[in-house]
């Protein structure tokens, strides 16, 4: 039984694909590159292809700043972090800081998601406690009306 993804969660597993390919290059791939191949995938045409591109072109160029954000809330050195969960803590980083549309926990939810689906077996708990935390500073005020 397939489940029925949304456009936009269709977006985000396509960005964390770009993203994953992207970091874990050794030759500097251009990301413009890697979204160009993108299209060839199975379901791209059900993607939301705005988000797809908002959130691969943003992430690449806040990297730095999304990195220095999620840093205080690890527990281990991000060159230890698998590219996997790497990636998805970079796409829910940017979303929850310049995605006010979506709710954070939509934001968290997703990561979480897919972090189940692509990641090593308990790497959900991990992206799941970083993103509270980040949340809480990054959406203190929404965070705190949903308590």
């Amino acid at each position: 039984m397939s489940i029925r993804k949304s456009a936009r969660r269709r977006a985000r597993e396509l960005a964390l694909q770009g993203l994953y390919g992207y970091f874990i290059a050794s030759d500097g791939a251009e990301i413009g590159l890697i979204e160009a191949n993108l299209r060839d995938l199975e379901g791209y045409d059900k993607a939301d292809q705005k988000l797809l591109s908002e959130l691969l072109h943003g992430v690449v160029k806040e990297h730095s700043t999304l990195r220095t954000d999620i840093e205080p809330y690890l527990d281990r050195p991000i060159k230890e972090l698998s590219p996997i969960e790497y990636s998805v803590l970079m796409i829910a980083a940017y979303e929850l800081k310049n995605c006010l549309d979506v709710p954070y926990r939509v934001v968290i939810n997703e990561a979480v998601e897919m972090t189940k689906e692509f990641g090593g077996t308990d790497g959900f708990k991990f992206v799941n406690g970083v993103l509270d935390k980040l949340a809480a500073q990054l959406r203190s005020v929404e965070v705190e009306g949903g308590r």
